[in-house]
């Protein structure tokens, strides 16, 4: 995590050059690293098989929270060169019916995050790569699968706009898109 951090401080740079200051831009930085911890947080709930079906669902509402409407995250396994893509709630239903006794999924290696580029309706969007790996138990214990998964992750980050005490404030919101599957491997 501390190289996402580093890593962010650059992202903001060409935040900088299109007017956003640097305190704007170190908030901007610490909510996508927030966003990607609590992601990383809520997958592992919910790929838990401890977790009650009521807590999942409660989880699987606040990640969706987290990404724009129409986000897609992939979905890869060693047997196969298909990816499959599901919007993030059918994701995340996806992974409580695994057919594993016990499920263990770890976020390493934030190794890289896009400069962020200023889209014409003053979006910027940049992407964070990461590495997840994957693990599959039987119900004696035993590990019944594994991968490495390198996975890139779209950031946007929106002005929005909200009314407060009748006054209109303006800030700017971090969204994650979609989650594209880069390579998966038996690491």
């Amino acid at each position: 995590m501390a190289i996402l951090a580093v890593v962010l401080c650059f992202m903001g740079t060409a935040v900088a050059q299109d007017g956003i200051d640097f305190e704007r831009k170190q908030a901007i930085d610490s909510l996508a690293l927030e966003k990607v911890r609590d992601l990383s947080k809520y997958i592992k709930i919910v790929g838990s098989k401890d977790t009650p079906f009521s807590e999942a669902n409660r989880v699987i509402d606040r990640a969706e929270e987290l990404f724009m409407s129409d986000a897609e995250i992939g979905v890869s396994s060693l047997g196969s060169n298909q990816i499959t893509y599901y919007r993030v709630r059918k994701y995340m239903e996806h992974l409580m019916r695994l057919n594993y006794d016990r499920v263990e999924i770890e976020w390493y290696n934030i190794e890289y995050v896009s400069d962020l580029q200023r889209q014409p309706d003053g979006t910027y969007v940049g992407v964070i790569t990461i590495f997840q790996t994957f693990r599959g138990y039987d119900r004696e214990g035993n590990l019944a699968y594994k991968d490495t998964t390198k996975k890139d992750i779209t950031v946007y980050v929106k002005r929005k706009e909200t009314q407060i005490g009748g006054r209109t404030i303006g800030f700017w919101d971090v969204l994650l898109g979609d989650m594209r599957v880069k390579e998966t491997t038996n690491r």
